[in-house]
């Protein structure tokens, strides 16, 4: 039996099969793998967590609801910017539940909420009743005031020469500051006065024949937002605002009618800058 051997040859191991890997090799020909393990994962996901509620506690919280469990939001100014709106969202709640009961009509009272579309509509049907009347009679019944006045025979009057208008000087206001805004429907505006404690303002503000809501208030030196007075569907104020801490006193107009409103503010007394939006 004859065999060959390649004298002075080394004998050659035989080759392994490398096991494939699921590691895609880079740009620069090596392979770079992620280290990873379920302690690492959780404690991601522990940081993410709690990020995600110092975020909400110091930042969400504070400017969305007025929560401020830690008081940074205070002092970033978050937090007044949340009472606000939860204010704002109040107000437009209940002037939605106003707008879904039905208007009383009250009868010899200022607060009449008849439309005036509706006295006009029984106005003319007054009148049609009387035309009819009328016709079929063949004259048109007076007035009783225009009768009585008919029947009563006045004395000889002596006519008297009107004096001549005398020209009225004009009259200093004493106004310190005034300021106007145009506020389309659902529009605000807020200004505000700066104001020691004790420190007293004359202020008088008008909607120029419309209406609006409002709500005086002041916040600042530690006291959160403070509510003075509100209203709606109010024409115009005049008043004194007393300051009842140091910090910021004034006002927040809305418009919640279905056409723009000119609103007009005008100020005077112990304050040392008004703030514009």
């Amino acid at each position: 039996m004859n065999k060959n051997f390649d004298i002075g040859r080394a004998p050659v191991p035989p080759l392994r099969a490398e096991p494939r890997s699921s590691k895609m090799p880079s740009q620069d020909g090596h392979i770079r793998g992620i280290p990873s393990s379920s302690g690492g994962l959780i404690r991601a996901t522990i940081g993410s967590a709690i990020a995600a509620g110092a975020i909400l506690t110091l930042f969400w919280l504070p400017a969305e609801y007025g929560i401020d469990a830690t008081g940074l939001g205070r002092v970033m100014g978050l937090t007044q910017m949340g009472e606000i709106k939860q204010q704002l969202y109040a107000e437009a709640a209940a002037d939605d539940a106003a707008a879904a009961q039905p208007s009383p009509v009250i009868i010899g009272s200022s607060t009449t909420t008849a439309t005036d579309q509706q006295v006009l509509e029984r106005l003319a049907g007054i009148e049609a009743q009387i035309a009819a009347i009328a016709a079929v009679v063949g004259t048109v019944p007076a007035s009783p005031l225009v009768a009585s006045q008919q029947n009563v025979t006045s004395p000889d009057v002596v006519a008297v020469a009107p004096e001549p208008a005398t020209p009225v000087a004009a009259v200093d206001t004493g106004w310190r500051d005034e300021v106007s805004y145009t506020l389309e429907p659902t529009e605000g505006v807020e200004v505000k006065l700066v104001m020691e404690e004790g420190a007293v303002a004359v202020f008088e503000w008008t909607a120029n024949g419309a209406v609006v809501n409002y709500d005086t208030h002041a916040d600042g030196g530690g006291q959160g937002t403070v509510s003075y007075e509100q209203g709606r569907g109010v024409a115009d104020q005049t008043g004194e605002l007393v300051a009842a801490f140091t910090g910021n006193h004034g006002w927040f107009w809305r418009n919640r009618t279905d056409a723009p409103v000119l609103l007009t503010l005008r100020t005077r007394g112990d304050y040392s800058e008004m703030k514009l939006p």
